[in-house]
Order: structure tokens, then C-alpha cells, then sequence
């Protein structure tokens, strides 16, 4: 026996007419007699902004989020309860579960706004109640997007959290399939806003697809792939096709299983070479020129800064003399290259976590503690959910503790 989450997007869920097909596409599914199914649904297509929009515009500004959550869950409500109906004329059994109702699963905790699963609770209320559902073959439309604490308060996901509820559903129902249904034919090569033509991929892991949601690809929630168990098959469909079964691209494995926060100290001392010149920045190509020797020499880059009269590099210290001297000679040979010098014993420490995304001001929280003990930051970089700290080599293991200590302090979000 299959069983199948079917997640539709609000796009694909714009009107009647579109819900029609959506609910037909259910309806085929059950029809084959071997799949269970259970559908998550988002707002309809706007719905959400237009709900924000007013709200903010009634109550100018003056509003909880916790009132606003409650506010903004009306959408799914709406799209569960007129999903449900639409299968219901078509003769499928169904049943809209909404936070209103004794089924409801999904039990979060109390971060009005972005608020997290517990995955453990929810898994027990789906064997409870949902799974029950769908041996008496009826299909369960949930809300998206949704959740309720302990306190039975209504809490929201986050953006594109319909996507977080179809895994989380997902891997609760130890389901075989994941269907992702949208507006896009599967995910692309490029944005195809901003570049002709590009190609549908026959599949991606699910690892390259997080760290296209972080940088920005709205294909799916960045959040909600830690929730895919790697036997599940998932994949994203066009819903104009108005077919479950219709190929898309497949979204390989899982993502590997990582506390919410991580640090790693790197095991040995590296070197900052840095170039100098007063023109660098405005021409093209000077970087490319300092990498390419490093690069036949087989000599691995672990970070690179521009100022506006220089740019640094850093290499593990014991490659450090061979860089510099290749180095060397690029700069040696420049119009706009003065000179470039070499710092040793430096470590580098990386802190690793999705909340980072969503938490403002977390450079600062976990290093002002740094400071606050003496100890000098040589650079920091930072990524959507890492933050890479140079310290002096000595300083290590004191910066290191000092980092795992603040980022357990943090409050989130």
C-alpha cells in the first residue's frame, strides 16, 4: 500500500476551478485502490498577504503576533474546509483537519511567528488520529502553515511552512511518497525570471536543495527538508498537469542528521596572506589572477576577505610558505599589486545552525562574549546559517567554549 502526501501550494490552489482540479487529482489517486492519501494545503493563491495587509492597515500596526497568527491561520482553514468539499461532490471521503478540530496533530512550541514542531508529540497524535482516518479511507485536508502549542494556542510556521507541514506529515506517516504540487514544472538550473531558458532538473539531493532555499530560491522552505526521512520519495509537479503521477523533479535522500547548533574548531593552524595595493578594487580579475596558481598547486583556500586597498587569504600554515611565494610572483609582476605578507598561527572556528537565518543580531551575540574575555577577532564570515570566526591559534580552545557556551544561551528568533 502507497501512502502519499499531496502538498498543494497557493497557486495551485487560486480558485474554485483550481481547487476542482486539485481535488481530481486526489480523486485518481484513491481510485487506483492501493494509496492512502493525505493532502496539506496553503492558502489560497494571496490570500495570506491580503490578510497581513489589512490587518496591519485596521490596527496600525498596533498588534501581538500571537493575534496575528491567529489572523493569518484563517487562510488554511478556508482552503482545508473548501478542499474537503470539493472532494466530497466528487465522492471522496474526506475530512478537513484544522487546529479547531479534537484530530488536529501538529503541537509546536510557543515562538509566536516561526514557531518549531515537536516532532515526537505530532507523531503520536498522526498514529492517533490521522492514520486511523486513512485505513477508513478517508482522505485528511490539514491546514499548512499551522500549529498549536501546549497551551492549545494557534501558532504559524513561518513562510512557506505548508512545505515544513507536508515532510513533517510525511515522516510522521511513514509515507512512500511526498508530492510537492506548484507553479513551476520542477526545480530549475536558474530562476527563470532572470534566465532564458533553463533546463528542469531530473533530480537534486536534498542537501543541494536547502542551500538553494537559504541563498534564496523559493522552491522550497529551507526548514522543511530536515523533516524528509531519506525513503521517503518526494518530488515537485506543475499543477496544471492536475496528475500526482506526473514526473517532476525528484528530491534525493536527507539531510544529515545535526544538532540545531553546531561548532567545529578546525584541527590545524592556518595562515592569512595578504596583497595589498591601492587600485586592486577596481580591477577585474586581480583575485582570479592569485587563486589560479594556488589551485595548480593543490593548495586548499579556507576563506577570502577584500578591503578596499587589499584582500586576504587564508591556507593551512604549513602551505603557507609555498602560497606566499606563488603569490608572490603574481604581485611581483602587477601595475596595481604592492606587496603581500603572510600571518601565521591563526584557527578558525564555524558555528553552524538554521536558526542563525532567523535570528537578527546573532554576530554580535556570539561575539561580543569573545570580546568581553580578551580575545581579538583577526575576521568573521558569515552565510545565511554559518559564522566563521578567525581568532589567534592560542586563543582556541578558550574561543571555542565561549562560542558553544553563547550559542546555548541564545534566544532564538
Amino acid at each position: 500500500m502507497r501512502r502519499i502526501v499531496a502538498k498543494f501550494g497557493g497557486t495551485s490552489l487560486e480558485n474554485g476551478h483550481l481547487i476542482r482540479k486539485a481535488a481530481k487529482s486526489v480523486k485518481k489517486e484513491v481510485e487506483k485502490g492501493d494509496t492512502e492519501i493525505a493532502v496539506v494545503v496553503s492558502a489560497m493563491g494571496g490570500t495570506t498577504d491580503v490578510l497581513i495587509s489589512e490587518t496591519r492597515e485596521s490596527t496600525e500596526g498596533e498588534l501581538s503576533q500571537e493575534d496575528l497568527d491567529a489572523i493569518m491561520a484563517m487562510g488554511e482553514k478556508t482552503s482545508a474546509k473548501i478542499f474537503a468539499a470539493s472532494l466530497h461532490s466528487l465522492g471522496v471521503k474526506s475530512k478537513a483537519i484544522t487546529p479547531d478540530d479534537p484530530e488536529w496533530p501538529i503541537i509546536t512550541d510557543d515562538s509566536a511567528g516561526n514557531a518549531t514542531p515537536d516532532l515526537k508529540k505530532t507523531r503520536q497524535l498522526v498514529n492517533k488520529k490521522i492514520i486511523p482516518l486513512m485505513e477508513e479511507n478517508i482522505v485528511p485536508v490539514i491546514c499548512g502553515f499551522l500549529g498549536k502549542d501546549e497551551e492549545g494556542i494557534e501558532r504559524t510556521l513561518g513562510r512557506g511552512g505548508s512545505d515544513i507541514t507536508a515532510f513533517l506529515m510525511g515522516n510522521c506517516l511513514n509515507a512512500t511518497d511526498v508530492i510537492l504540487v506548484t507553479d513551476a514544472e520542477g526545480i530549475m538550473s536558474a530562476d527563470p525570471q532572470r534566465i532564458k531558458n533553463p533546463k528542469i532538473l531530473e533530480r537534486i539531493t536534498a542537501e543541494e536543495l536547502v542551500d538553494l532555499a537559504r541563498y534564496g530560491a523559493k522552491i522550497v522552505q529551507h526548514s522543511a527538508l530536515r523533516y524528509k526521512d531519506p525513503n521517503i520519495n518526494a518530488k515537485v509537479i506543475h499543477f496544471r498537469h492536475g496528475n500526482l503521477s506526473k514526473e517532476g523533479t525528484i528530491i534525493e535522500g536527507s539531510t544529515p542528521e545535526k544538532e540545531n547548533t553546531n561548532v567545529e574548531l578546525f584541527p590545524k593552524p592556518l595562515a592569512m596572506i595578504t596583497i595589498v595595493g591601492e587600485g586592486m578594487q577596481k580591477t577585474p580579475g586581480i583575485l582570479v589572477e592569485n587563486l589560479k596558481p594556488l589551485k595548480k598547486s593543490e593548495i586548499n583556500i579556507f576563506g577570502v576577505s577584500i578591503g578596499p586597498r587589499s584582500f586576504s587569504i587564508y591556507v593551512t600554515e604549513e602551505k603557507s610558505q609555498e602560497a606566499l611565494e606563488l603569490i608572490h610572483e603574481i604581485v611581483a609582476g602587477s601595475p596595481v599589486m604592492r606587496s603581500a605578507t603572510s600571518e601565521s598561527g591563526v584557527a578558525m572556528l564555524v558555528a553552524e545552525s538554521e536558526k542563525f537565518i532567523d535570528t537578527p543580531g546573532i554576530i554580535s551575540k556570539l561575539s561580543d562574549p569573545l570580546a568581553e574575555e580578551g580575545i581579538n577577532v583577526i575576521e568573521i564570515y558569515s552565510s545565511q546559517a554559518s559564522i566563521s570566526f578567525f581568532v589567534n591559534w592560542k586563543d582556541r580552545d578558550k574561543a571555542f567554549e565561549l562560542l558553544k557556551k553563547s550559542i546555548r544561551e541564545v534566544r532564538w528568533g
